[in-house]
């Protein structure tokens, strides 16, 4: 039986999409399978302290040509293709990751994360603004009017507000950021080592 790994993510995080990528391969073979755990990365971190890598260490040229390097030799090294980086980088993920939970309820959660990733980093969108995310969602064919009415739900909001807090208490400061039970693996650099210790 494949051992469940937690995937906590968010949209907004380009090392999530390269994570959303490399899944449906290490999944292939039987020995795991990847239950995805939405949660705001912008709650994440208020609630730590963090800030996104470009503003911690942005002005290190050398350190940002390596993370470039790193994020070539994760797609060679899992055959990952069409990525380019969002022009409105940061995106508010908010409306996005509500609809993370909206679809879940409605049986489309993995075409709507499909849609979501690929409209931020492959087509360039600007998910925040509602007319967008709504236009991404009626071209993947997905049913726009019922999940736009499920992320103004007072219970979605609250699921993504729980759900983010408990990450927060689990030890998360940042996406990606995976679970096999109570252990945790951050950055999709450590992809290969969770999936290790699960026996995948």
């Amino acid at each position: 039986m494949a051992r469940e790994i937690e995937f906590l993510f968010d949209f907004g995080g380009p090392n999530s999409w390269f994570v959303h990528r490399a899944i449906p391969a290490i999944e292939a073979r039987g020995k795991v399978k990847f239950r995805y755990v939405p949660v705001l990365l912008g709650g994440i971190f208020k609630a730590t302290g963090n800030k996104p890598p470009l503003m911690t260490y942005g002005h290190v040229a050398n350190k940002v040509a390596y993370d470039r390097l790193e994020m070539q030799r994760f797609m060679a090294q899992h055959g990952i293709t069409g990525f380019q980086f969002n022009p409105h980088f940061p995106v508010n993920t908010l409306l996005a990751m509500r609809g993370a939970i909206a679809a879940e309820r409605l049986g489309c959660g993995p075409a709507y994360r499909e849609a979501m990733y690929i409209a931020l980093w492959q087509d360039g969108q600007k998910l925040d603004e509602q007319d967008v995310w709504a236009r991404v969602l009626d071209q993947a064919g997905l049913d726009g009017t019922a999940l736009g009415a499920l992320v103004a739900d007072e219970a979605v909001k609250a699921e993504l507000v729980t759900s983010t807090e408990s990450a927060v208490a689990r030890g998360a400061f940042g996406v990606p950021t995976f679970f096999l039970g109570d252990e945790m693996w951050f950055g999709k650099d450590r992809l290969r080592d969770v999936v290790e210790a699960a026996g995948g």
